[in-house]
């Protein structure tokens, strides 16, 4: 005998509610993905063996390279510090905020949530280790190690924006060790010194006499305690930035130090160079002999080989506790450096040494892939919403990048943009073309790169007659976007 009608509308009835309880209890158990944030301070990405140095190894950034979309033109929003950080974690870029500076955002964007304060609103366990906003290097790190000091300095942080804060203190130039001031003591006679100044220490003992290989312990035993519950944990590195410090062991490598080749020197290179172009640091200006350079040279890649060694210990956490598959990795840096391309040091410039950034995104599932695509700092906090299935807030200025993931082949932006504030300085950054503009009214003059046959930025093709038109071009493309940075909601 057949069922009744009834009986069989009863039964489908049962049978989807049934497959709906059985959908919301596996939503319900299925954890959102976590994010993992690893910043590193003053980092070109030409210090690194995935992007093609061949003296200085970072096998632990290479094997998250290996899993993940390296990007070869991504860009930061300001060339220093306080306003590239403030850039991407709030979403907004520096002309649009007005921080131009080291100050804290809050108070331009008010209750607009930060990047990891939008994931702390929607359940996450929100929490930095060492430098995520801005706070100073070494004189921060170094304020970390009083006691008394440690839980209250918190440079440009916002409190807002966290779960909770973790201060990693250092020794930084005074850590025991060989060290040598190499700016400004051509005689020899200055000792070793704090503040922004090339210092090298080859330091004594180990790891986690120094602030990033704290803020590496502190990672793991955060990764650990918050293994089973949705996280957004920024790790911030802080070296490479000076003093050039690490355990002895990072410097084996590079020595002797006469040995490292340093860029090529080219006789008269500033001469089609606007004065403004010039950069803050110079070999000039620092008095440091090609001794010292080399040195200065060696200096630094030790540097970034102790920073990609406490980068390993925060991946091999994320295996040892099951979250590989869960948890979306980027790794970057605030801007790049100058490591002796046109006799200029450090940041600032908005050449490509200094203002192009590395960066790799990890997604579990996703396909390995190295993409061209210009992309800015300015997109993460609206992919990383995408995807971790948040909502995207509509005021954010950075673009959605999270489709270049799937087919690295796409291009999302014609141009990437990036600012120098303190030399009133704009760069636009097509595929083929830098322009760099100095005023916004171009009174301080201009450089124009081709970058298919001069990549190294030697030739300056500003003020000439036969790309007048490009330099038009650029110029009207910057004025209207700034009128789109400035049009916001601020």
């Amino acid at each position: 005998m057949k069922p009744s009608p009834f009986f069989r509308h009863l039964t489908t009835r049962l049978l989807v509610g049934l497959v709906a309880i059985m959908a919301a209890g596996s939503a319900q158990c299925e954890q959102p993905m976590n994010v993992l944030f690893i910043v590193s301070d003053d980092l070109t990405a030409t210090a690194l063996s995935c992007y093609g140095n061949q003296r200085c190894q970072t096998p632990n950034i290479d094997s998250l390279a290996e899993l993940g979309t390296r990007f070869t033109r991504a860009y930061c929003q300001a060339t220093y510090c306080g306003p590239s950080r403030a850039s991407f974690m709030t979403g907004y870029y520096p002309h649009a905020t007005g921080v131009l500076g080291y100050t804290n955002p809050r108070p331009q964007i008010g209750d607009r949530p930060t990047w990891p304060q939008h994931f702390r609103n929607n359940g996450y366990y929100a929490a930095r280790v060492s430098k995520i906003f801005h706070m100073g290097v070494p004189g921060g790190v170094e304020s970390f190690a009083d006691p008394q000091k440690t839980n209250d300095w918190n440079g440009a942080d916002d409190e807002h924006s966290w779960t909770e804060r973790f201060n990693t203190p250092g020794l930084e130039w005074k850590a025991p060790g060989d060290g040598e001031t190499l700016e400004r003591n051509p005689e020899g006679k200055k000792p070793v010194m704090g503040g922004n100044t090339f210092v090298v220490v080859e330091a004594e003992g180990d790891d986690e006499v120094h602030a990033d290989g704290k803020s590496a312990a502190k990672a793991v035993e955060l990764l650990q305690k918050h293994r089973d519950k949705p996280f957004w944990l920024g790790v911030g590195f802080v070296r490479p930035h000076v003093p050039f410090v690490a355990p002895e062991r990072f410097f084996e490598p590079f020595k002797p130090f006469d040995k490292l080749a340093l860029p090529e020197k080219v006789a008269g290179d500033w001469d089609d160079i606007p004065s403004p172009g010039i950069n803050y640091k110079t070999s000039k200006n620092m008095q440091m002999d090609l001794r010292r350079q080399r040195k200065a040279l060696g200096g630094y890649y030790a540097a970034v080989r102790f920073m990609d060694a406490q980068v390993g210990k925060v991946l091999k956490a994320l295996d040892d506790n099951g979250l590989r598959d869960k948890t979306i990795v980027i790794f970057t840096s605030d801007h790049g450096y100058h490591l002796g391309e046109h006799d200029f040091w450090a940041k600032v410039s908005l050449h490509d040494e200094s203002a192009a950034v590395p960066l790799i995104i990890s997604v579990p599932g996703k396909p390995a892939a190295v993409c061209d695509s210009l992309v800015e700092l300015i997109d993460l906090y609206p992919t990383l919403s995408r995807l971790c299935g948040l909502p995207v807030p509509g005021h954010l200025q950075g673009k959605d990048i999270s489709a270049l993931l799937n087919d690295p082949g796409q291009q999302v932006r014609q141009a990437a943009f990036s600012v120098a504030p303190m030399r009133k300085a704009f760069l636009l950054r097509e595929p083929d073309w830098a322009y760099i503009q100095y005023n916004e009214d171009g009174s301080g003059g201009a450089e124009l790169f081709d970058m298919t046959t001069d990549p190294k930025q030697y030739v300056n093709l500003a003020s000439s007659k036969e790309h007048q038109a490009t330099v038009d071009r650029f110029r009207d493309q910057l004025s209207q976007r700034l009128l789109e940075v400035r049009d916001n909601d601020l």
